[in-house]
């Protein structure tokens, strides 16, 4: 059975506006989070590289490259 989860490795960087995150680690005792921001590529063409996340409850953002999400380790899709 294969789950959202599972399916993180076909993650499209033009779908990630809104997407909703799990930290599996909580980072500043936040868990739950939303990109809030993509960051257009500094020349046209280039590859999306950085998103913004926010904390749902404490609405702090942390900026990171959206690769990051790949890593069931540290991030789930979706609010678990």
């Amino acid at each position: 059975m294969t789950t959202t989860n599972d399916k993180i490795n076909i993650l499209q960087s033009n779908k990630l506006m809104l997407s909703k995150w799990t930290a599996v680690v909580p980072v500043a005792k936040q868990k739950h989070f939303l990109v809030s921001k993509v960051e257009a590529p500094e020349r046209e063409g280039e590859k999306i590289e950085w998103i913004e996340l926010e904390a749902v409850h404490s609405n702090s953002t942390h900026r990171m490259k959206w690769q990051e999400l790949r890593d069931k380790n540290q991030w789930l899709r979706g609010w678990v």
